[in-house]
């Protein structure tokens, strides 16, 4: 038998050039371990132009203002229908709302539902390899249309307001080491109002700011009454417990790592809980903040006055991340576009003509379909429900500063009339350079004649273009 000796020691050169090798393999490995496309979406609840960065006096948002420093700053930025699911579904989808077929609240009893065809943001991502993880409010549906593999922050210390602890909940995600980059949706409910007030309340993590209701400035759109500054200054708070959540969330990124490889962006679903905002075609309820902070060195932090809606939100994220769109061919159609190379350019003047918005339903008994365009001078606004009177949303109608309008019989509300809240005409128009309280119509002045037939037609352009079921109105009215 024939015994075979043992191989001898490789030699010491060769043992260098494996070491070497295998040290360049693990290095090339961890590279390709760290991604570099991650995506984080901030959408509050319920806030309009309420930053410092937007011009607020009350200082209520110092941490979303120092963000804004290293972002780009849109100035034209809207919502497409300013309530809380139809406006979360065009983010989601990049579909306006009669589109997408969440005409109105996802919750019951309304039960709105996105179509089963929508191609929305976190199954495109999900589907190019992303994880795809949402903390707080999510207020769409179906799941398998908004597929996300974990939700982060459902029980929190202080109750569902508490932003910071929101923020805290997600940790684990941006710790994590993983091959696959991230997509975090991340939905505070503040400053959304709470069973009553807008859930003030000491929580832990969270240095609680009050506002004097004597000192606060009022928007125009709220009446002058010593109710309303109540409740705006409850609100101011609930708006600076979302910037420290916002900041916590902030900090965290840089903590792990991720500034240099993450865009930010944060914007709202819709304006302010008050009438005049809220549930309204009006710019308080539909002009909104959006801040874009990217990792991409060619591109200068600073305004940006393009039109945009949130439309744009999900065909400019797929930009960013280089992950497949829904191909145009196959009769898909997104109803925004990318706002990347804006990003980039913000001074670049001529991006889009004219915006478009469309409300159907926020609660089910509230019907009042609205269709809108603007070119950022002008605005139409057309109520084809025009007969009914405005129904109100329950938030809204409950409200200290309503219930104070109703119960002393007040006339004005403030930039209008109470009466001009609660009925309005076919159609209204705004020049909103010389009025942009909105307190003037133009429809009927012969001298907008022309602008208003103009944007008639661009109206129904749209539709037409949109699909949308409510293109029949022209025919049969």
């Amino acid at each position: 038998m024939t015994i075979e000796e043992p191989p001898t020691a490789a030699p010491k050169f060769l043992m260098q050039a494996l070491l070497a090798l295998s040290t360049a393999f693990c290095a090339v490995s961890a590279q390709a371990a760290q991604p570099d496309k991650n995506v984080v979406l901030i959408v509050a609840d319920d806030l309009g132009l309420q930053l410092g960065a937007y011009g607020d006096k009350h200082g209520a948002t110092p941490r979303l203002d120092k963000f804004a420093e290293s972002a780009v700053r849109f100035t034209q930025a809207r919502c497409t229908t300013a309530s809380c699911s139809a406006s979360r579904s065009v983010i989601l989808s990049g579909k306006q709302n009669h589109a997408n077929g969440q005409f109105g609240h996802q919750h019951m009893p309304a039960n709105f539902h996105s179509y089963d065809s929508v191609q929305s943001l976190p199954a495109l991502l999900k589907k190019d390899g992303y994880r795809v993880a949402r903390a707080g409010k999510l207020h769409v549906q179906p799941d398998a249309v908004y597929p996300f593999d974990t939700v982060y922050g459902q029980k929190l210390p202080g109750g569902g307001h508490n932003t910071v602890a929101l923020a805290d909940s997600v940790r684990p995600l941006l710790e994590e080491k993983s091959r696959q980059p991230f997509f975090l949706y991340f939905c505070p409910i503040d400053p959304h109002r709470a069973a009553k007030g807008f859930g003030n309340a000491p929580m832990p993590g969270v240095e609680r700011k009050i506002f004097d209701p004597a000192q606060v400035t009022l928007p125009a759109f709220l009446p002058d009454t010593p109710a309303a500054r109540a409740e705006w200054a409850e609100y101011l708070e609930a708006v600076n417990r979302l910037d420290q959540g916002v900041g916590r969330l902030l900090d965290m990124i840089d903590e792990t790592g991720h500034r240099d490889d993450t865009l930010v962006i944060f914007t709202s679903d819709n304006g302010p809980p008050f009438h005049g905002a809220k549930c309204s075609h009006y710019e308080p309820g539909v002009r909104l903040p959006m801040l874009i902070r990217q990792p991409d060195r060619d591109y200068q932090p600073g305004d940006c006055n393009a039109l945009k809606t949130h439309a744009d939100i999900l065909p400019t994220i797929l930009s960013f991340t280089g992950s497949p769109a829904p191909d145009p061919a196959s009769g898909y159609r997104l109803d925004g576009r990318s706002l990347f190379e804006w990003v980039k350019n913000p001074a670049n003047p001529d991006f889009v003509q004219a915006v478009f918005l469309s409300h159907t339903f926020h609660e089910i008994q509230m019907y009042y379909p609205m269709r809108t365009v603007t070119d950022g001078r002008y605005k139409l606004i057309h109520n084809l429900a025009w007969p009914l009177e405005v129904p109100s949303a329950s938030d809204l109608f409950e409200s200290a500063t309503w219930q104070d309008v109703l119960s002393r019989k007040l006339e004005r509300f403030g930039a209008r009339a109470t009466d001009a809240v609660r009925h309005r005409p076919e159609w209204e128009l705004y020049d909103l350079k010389a009025d942009p309280n909105e307190s003037s119509n133009l429809a009927g002045d012969p001298g907008h004649a022309r602008i208003l037939a103009d944007f008639k037609s661009r109206l129904q352009k749209f539709q037409k273009e949109t699909r949308d079921p409510w293109l029949s109105k022209w025919r049969y009215e």
